[in-house]
């Protein structure tokens, strides 16, 4: 690239943002998460409106947690991107951190403060690197004690009232979870729910006095909605508020119960609302920017906070008026820079596959006929490309790219019928809208059909090297961050707690590895006939850096055109600023090479 891109560039990929905002006991403060350093920190407001950092961590900080009054909070962060957190307790406001809950080779799961403040929940693989139990600890002599035990996948989700119990989830599949009600004294767990439905359920909701409470689940049904159970009866769930197109994302309860603020996941852009119990009305708030809304939060009986992302926002935190529909953006870490102005919003398209199938993508930078084309596969495969900002989509558009971004099937936020459609022997068909999405763009966007590249993340990865194996004649050039090249090993190599609910999507060691053969693009290399780069890191618990390592050697021995970078101080994200700006650096370079 030349200094000016190069330049700009760097810029792209330093805009900063602020998410994960969360309210501080009863005040009006918060803490918020941004990567202002070089990895992301806990950072706060300070009395001038002033971003000043709540506690400065040796490694990323992943998650805080503030007790009920706000006088404690847990702060948590990992090793190097190995994603295995470790609990650090802070009852200064960040002025001193000391060690809480340590087990450095282990992953640890915050699962809710006691109403009295003085334990926490948590989950961890201590027991058996597959098997997650439930712990509580006592914040004041670190006392652990181990209240559930289970061969499966299981997390808590928040204390109940009493402070005699916990509410915990335990996976049953990739996608679906089960809720239990657990007495810490004497180990007994009653179901919330009917065990007989596939479901998921989350978002929980207690309300004060302990009796009920309210979740989000598509128990019975397609879409997420919201319902409410009692704690006497919680097999049964009641519906109180669905959309049968789109899912419920979040909920949270106002402090005096009259209400439920919650988000919609309207294809890809979320929709906040007030959801009102005694009349069963709704209050749709128009007044805060379109984006993705996260991480919602009262700050009083009529304000929310929340942190809103879009394609033309990094990342900020809001304050939502519910009555008055208004918002206030409280912090100001995106930039208001001429770079800034330079981004922008996608269309909305969709495309006809194979077998009917109507299939959405948003489409950034069309300009103009015989535009190159980028497309960017989401990975999950059970998540979703959403309105959020990209610096390397909004690079490649300001650069006079087109770049499409495609929820193929299997994709969230469409319902569980579509996110049903690429399990197991299906999977090839999610590679297959690809494809199809190719036609669509150069015979209704007018794409250049011999300047067409892919990339993708994680499973991402993997669509991008099935893409380039089983349809080769449709790249020019392809780049894989921390893909997927063999499904049998990678479940064969990958952390035995993903292990069985990974095989519920993908297929199974035990049945389907004639199936894995097949499909591998591990052993279709000899079919690659474009330039391929390769991202991976050293520490990556997910997707192991045995699945790029395999790869890259099978294909130099073919001397085909292959790079490999590893990142040794990163795990299955690239978090730390130095090897962000290198890797995104190395895949502008790359698209300009091969697609211009």
């Amino acid at each position: 690239m030349q200094e000016k891109d190069e330049t700009a560039l760097l810029e792209y990929l330093t805009a900063k943002g602020a998410y994960n905002p969360q309210k501080i006991g009863g005040s009006n403060e918060f803490t918020f998460l941004a990567n202002l350093t070089g990895r992301p920190q806990a950072w706060t407001l300070n009395k001038q409106n002033e971003v000043e950092a709540f506690t400065t961590m040796s490694d990323r900080v992943l998650e805080v947690y503030h007790s009920p009054s706000g006088k404690k909070s847990i702060i948590a962060s990992d090793f190097e991107g190995n994603e295995k957190q470790q609990f650090y307790i802070t009852r200064d406001r960040g002025q001193t951190v000391e060690d809480l809950v340590i087990s450095k080779d282990h992953f640890h799961e915050f699962g809710g403060w006691s109403p009295d403040e003085k334990k926490i929940a948590f989950a961890s693989n201590r027991r058996h690197p597959g098997y997650f139990d439930i712990f509580v600890c006592d914040v004041e002599t670190g006392e652990e004690q181990t209240v559930y035990e289970t061969d499966t996948n299981c997390t808590a989700l928040c204390w109940t009232k009493n402070g005699n119990g916990l509410i915990i989830s335990v996976k049953v599949s990739n996608i679906d979870n089960q809720l239990h009600i657990l007495d810490i004294e004497s180990g007994e767990t009653t179901l919330i729910g009917n065990a007989d439905i596939p479901a998921r359920y989350h978002s929980v909701q207690l309300k004060k006095d302990g009796t009920a409470g309210y979740l989000v689940t598509d128990e019975g049904r397609n879409t997420l909605a919201i319902a409410s159970f009692s704690l006497n009866s919680p097999q049964q769930i009641d519906y109180l508020f669905k959309d049968d197109q789109w899912d419920i994302e979040e909920i949270k309860l106002s402090p005096d119960e009259t209400k439920l603020a919650y988000s919609l996941n309207k294809g890809g852009s979320s929709r906040l609302a007030a959801y009102y119990l005694e009349d069963n009305s709704v209050k749709i708030i128009e007044s805060i920017p379109s984006g993705v809304y996260q991480s919602l939060g009262w700050l009083n009986e009529d304000a929310l906070l929340t942190g809103v992302t879009s394609a033309v926002i990094p990342g900020d935190i809001w304050k939502v008026e519910i009555t008055a529909d208004q918002s206030t953006r409280l912090t100001h870490v995106t930039p208001d820079s001429d770079i800034a102005k330079q981004w922008v919003e996608p269309e909305l398209h969709q495309f006809t596959s194979f077998d009917g199938l109507e299939v959405p993508y948003f489409l950034y930078g069309k300009k103009h006929a015989n535009q190159p084309v980028m497309i960017h596969v989401h990975g999950g495969p059970e998540s979703q490309i959403r309105n959020e900002y990209n610096p390397v989509i909004q690079f490649l558009a300001a650069q006079g790219y087109a770049v499409a971004t495609p929820n193929v099937r299997g994709s969230m936020g469409y319902g569980r019928e579509y996110v049903q459609l690429d399990d197991v022997r299906k999977r090839m068909d999610s590679v297959a809208d690809l494809n199809y999405l190719v036609k669509d763009l150069i015979e209704n966007h007018q794409a250049d059909k011999d300047h067409v590249g892919i990339m993708g993340r994680s499973y991402g990865g993997f669509m991008v090297l099935a893409a380039i194996t089983h349809y080769p004649k449709l790249w020019a050039a392809a780049v894989d961050i921390v893909g997927i090249s063999h499904f049998r090993t990678f479940l064969e190599n990958t952390g035995p707690w993903r292990r069985r609910l990974r095989e519920q999507e993908y297929g199974s060691l035990e049945n389907d590895v004639d199936f894995f053969e097949e499909i591998a693009p591990l052993n279709h290399t000899d079919k690659i006939e474009v330039p391929l780069l390769i991202f991976h890191g050293r520490n990556d618990t997910r997707v192991p850096v045995s699945e790029a390592e395999q790869l890259t050697s099978d294909l130099e021995k073919q001397n085909k055109d292959v790079e490999l970078i590893i990142f040794d101080d990163e795990g299955h994200q690239t978090e730390k600023l130095e090897n962000h700006i290198l890797m995104n650096t190395k895949i502008v370079e790359f698209m300009n090479q091969y697609l211009k």
